[in-house]
């Protein structure tokens, strides 16, 4: 597992950045599911379950991201602060969010949030990430399984979960649409360019601020 830091290591920048990306997180959500035009995979099962359920879609995240933070047992995975946090904060905030933002008509507007959500979405990742102080509960059931299965490819794995989520969350209601798809398409590149921008650097790193670029959740 990668490293997750420690809070000797400029705490102040840590936390704030930390808190800031995964509340910038949940905001990115609520955009993408007050657009109405598609949502990434766990969200579109999120949705399912928030349909199905009666209960609010942040409860829904909390309580699913809490059951797949159990699955990191038997795969011996270590959470950070920022694994724990995740699980609470964007639920709370994407609730909070959805409660302040009403539904748009317009399919312009309903454009422009899907865009700003997706963009917010690559920015919280490089924050969140950037901090190192845990990787997102989901991720974790990913990068755990390949330890145990190394055979097993990251992008096989990570395929595989989020083709089962949408699936599901399709099946239970959720929204897929055109902002599935953008959301597939750009939030590696989005990664791929924040994480370095707000990386904070361990000592004895080669580089700065060196850490990998993969998608919080």
């Amino acid at each position: 597992m990668a490293t997750i830091g420690n809070l000797r290591h400029r705490p102040v920048r840590r936390l704030t950045q930390l808190y800031l990306g995964l509340a910038l997180y949940g905001i990115s959500m609520a955009l993408m599911i007050r657009s109405g035009l598609g949502l990434n995979p766990w969200d579109v099962f999120h949705q399912g379950l928030s349909e199905r359920t009666g209960l609010s879609f942040g409860t829904v995240t909390i309580a699913v991201g809490a059951v797949v933070l159990l699955l990191w047992i038997p795969l011996r995975q270590r959470p950070g602060l920022g694994t724990v946090s995740n699980v609470v904060v964007i639920g709370l905030v994407v609730d909070a969010t959805l409660a302040l933002l009403p539904a748009v008509g317009p399919l312009w507007i309903r454009i422009g949030l899907l865009v700003t959500g997706i963009v917010a979405n690559g920015a919280a990742t490089g924050l969140y990430l950037g901090a190192r102080l845990g990787p997102g509960p989901r991720d974790g059931l990913m990068t755990g399984f390949v330890a145990r299965r190394p055979h097993r490819s990251i992008r096989l794995v990570r395929t595989v979960i989020e083709i089962t989520v949408l699936a599901l969350g399709f099946l239970l209601g959720g929204t897929a649409g055109i902002g599935t798809v953008a959301y597939a398409l750009a939030i590696g590149p989005l990664a791929q360019f924040f994480v370095p921008l707000f990386a904070v650097a361990e000592p004895g790193d080669v580089g700065p601020g060196r850490v990998a670029a993969q998608p919080a959740g």
